[in-house]
């Protein structure tokens, strides 16, 4: 099969709606617009999010806080999650995302202290709680910030 024998399966292309060609066609007159009013005039139509001179809904909401722009945001990783490796391993971003622990990385990786660790690691990570620092210490591993 080469590029130019390639084609679309049957049906997915389907005709255009052809307006204004005459009463033959089942849209002339008219031209599927009906009869009168805004809709039907050339350039008619209403803006988006006008509701007929209702108060629209973005104006009826409160506004409401402020998003920080310099805001960031850690990817987690809990402590007890990295029992899953064998003592002695340096912990990297990379081996953490290989076990599926960190998908997005976003502004770095910060481990928190939840849960109990049982081994002695060695884990680099762009942020640690105190809680994750002193648990992982007290194991005789070392926590490094990258």
């Amino acid at each position: 099969m080469k590029l130019h024998e390639i084609q679309a399966p049957p049906g997915a292309n389907k005709r255009t709606k052809r307006v204004g060609r005459g009463p033959g066609s089942g849209h002339g007159k008219t031209s599927t617009r009906g009869h009168k009013g805004q809709k039907s005039r050339s350039g008619g139509g209403v803006r988006p999010g006008f509701e007929g001179g209702q108060m629209p809904l973005q104006r009826r909401l409160p506004k409401r806080g402020f998003t920080n722009i310099f805001k960031k945001e850690y990817a987690i990783v809990n402590i007890q999650d990295l029992n899953i490796f064998d003592d002695g391993t340096e912990v990297t971003i990379e081996l953490l995302q290989e076990a599926g622990m960190v998908k997005g990385v976003k502004d770095g990786v910060k481990i928190l202290g939840n849960g109990e660790l049982e081994k002695q690691l060695t884990v680099k990570a762009h942020r640690f709680s105190k809680q994750a620092e002193e648990k992982i210490s007290a194991r005789g591993g070392k926590a490094e910030v990258i």
